[in-house]
């Protein structure tokens, strides 16, 4: 008997793309899955090339023991499609880089390998992402850390509002910090409808 997932706590639907749906990521269920994708070449960012499925699944025990960091599974008509971390800065190693303020979240996004690629499908994804973490009344500021050679990531979180801080270390990676609030966001989704 297959057991049954958490059902989604945020859920949209995005025209020419279909139904998004954000849900708590299940150690039993989406291990196997987020292993396949983060161990192919293009997330090579995530840091899990090499990793078995016993390391992912410690790394998400961890994260899912943690009171600050929360793994999100996302999926698209239904099916895994990416993954969504949100943390909390102060709690995390990029807090110690600036001074966190109350309403900041930290988020980490992967998009899984598509079977068929969607045009579009990624930004609706970010999209989705961001009004779920503004939502959030308590939220007024979205944190980013992407490693300094991901320009693929960079340019989407421009495209979403993201206003490049600095260039800072962390542990595993020298990353551009980036910050988006709640009106830089506003004013991009106005300028990327307006073509």
């Amino acid at each position: 008997m297959t057991r049954a997932v958490p059902e989604p706590t945020y859920r949209r639907f995005a025209p020419g793309i279909g139904t998004l749906a954000l849900r708590p990521f299940d150690l039993t269920e989406d291990v196997t899955t987020l292993h396949s994708w983060v161990t192919r070449p293009y997330a090579r960012y995530w840091g899990l090339l090499d990793a078995s499925v016993a390391d992912v699944h410690a790394e998400y025990l961890r994260i899912e023991r943690s009171a600050h960091h929360h793994a999100f599974l996302g999926e698209h008509d239904g099916r895994p499609a990416f993954l969504m971390e949100r943390y909390e800065p102060a709690s995390d190693a990029v807090g110690q880089t600036f001074d966190v303020a109350p309403g900041d979240v930290g988020m980490h996004v992967l998009v899984g390998p598509p079977d068929t690629p969607v045009p579009g499908f990624t930004a609706a994804v970010f999209e989705m992402i961001m009004d779920y973490l503004f939502s959030d009344p308590l939220v007024d500021r979205v944190v980013v850390e992407p490693d300094v050679r991901n320009l693929k990531i960079q340019a989407l979180n421009e495209r979403m509002g993201f206003r490049k801080h600095s260039v800072v270390q962390l542990p595993d990676k020298q990353a551009w910090l980036s910050f988006c609030t709640r009106d830089q966001y506003a004013d991009a989704l106005r300028m990327n409808e307006a073509g």
